[in-house]
Parts: structure tokens; sequence; C-alpha cells
């Protein structure tokens, strides 16, 4: 019997390739300078204010680094609100613009979803204090698990994002509008 190849075409692989990951992104002004809005989203005590989550996206509870600093390769342990535990290695480190890290470690139903999610936060100056970009790469743990995982991570993981960057943006201290200085 003869063995019958097929050679994917390069749109068809492009489509398989899409449909392995699903990306999540958000975007919000901060009201203060870059380095203030970085500290803000590295601070592992304060990030578990601001990420409250949204439907099946639980709420993180704790975020632990396992040995100080925070570099590249420094491990983090994620504890949510629904009793998971996720754990994240940083990928990128690069103050006051750039940090990435990739998360894992999720239990079911989610680990039937996805295998892992690869964050990146990009902050950038802009008129009035810092623009700040998040987004997630996931990586499906299977194609047959995105008609679930697509609506499932572009609904409840883009809105648990964004509301998480409007409470970093109610937190952030504003940057003082500049004096006029009146001689006489």
């Amino acid at each position: 019997m003869a063995t019958v190849r097929r050679r994917m075409d390069k749109p068809a692989a492009a489509r398989e390739t899409r449909r392995m990951e699903i990306v999540c992104q958000a975007e919000q002004q901060l009201p203060c300078p870059p380095g203030q809005a970085f500290a803000l989203i590295t601070d592992a005590d304060r990030f578990p204010a601001f990420f409250r989550g949204c439907g099946p996206v639980p709420a993180v509870r704790a975020v632990e680094l396992d040995a100080p600093p925070l570099a590249v390769g420094a491990r983090r342990t994620v504890r949510n609100a629904d009793g998971s535990v996720l754990r994240e290695v940083v990928t990128a480190f690069e103050p006051p613009r750039r940090h990435a890290y990739r998360l894992d470690g999720f239990r079911p139903p989610f680990a039937w979803l996805v295998r892992h999610g690869d964050a990146c936060w990009t902050v950038e100056p802009d008129a009035a204090g810092s623009r700040v970009r998040w987004s997630y790469r996931f990586a499906l743990a299977h194609a047959a698990a995105w008609p679930v995982a697509a609506p499932l991570l572009r609904l409840f993981m883009t809105a648990a994002m964004r509301r998480c960057l409007r409470a970093m943006a109610d937190a952030a201290t504003p940057i003082a509008p500049a004096r006029l200085e009146v001689r006489p």
C-alpha cells in the first residue's frame, strides 16, 4: 500500500498555527511616569489587588517571588482565589519599558485547553504619563481546544486584563501639572 503524503500549503499552515494559540491584549494610559508604571506592574505585593479576575478567570490572591531579585530567570508562584497555583518564569526584565514571563501549571478545566501563556508588558511614555500594553499569547493544549478556548480567553481573560489595568490607573500617582511661574 502506497503512503500518500499531503504537503500543507503556507496559508493552511498559518491557519493551523493560529488555531494553536490565542492572543489577548489590553492597553491603558497611566497618569504617572514610565518608571512608576513599571514599578506598579511588577509589584508582587500590590498586583493581587489589581487583578480581580472575570468569570471563570480567577482573581489573584498572592504573587510570591521564589528568590530575589526580580530578573530574567526568576520564578514566581501565583496563588489564585479558586485555589489554583500557577508558576511564572521571567523571560524579559528591562526596566522601565518591558517585562515578560511564561505562565504555566494550569489545572483542569483550563489545563485541558491551555498549555502555557506568554505575557508581555510594555511601558512607553506619553503626553499624560505612560501607555501600558499587556498581551498574552496562550499555547493551546491541542487544536480541538480552539472552539472553547478562543471565546473563553478572548472574552474573560481580556476583560480581566482591562479591569486590572484600569485598577492600576486608578492607583497610579498622578503627575503633578507643571506650575506656571508668574513674575511681577
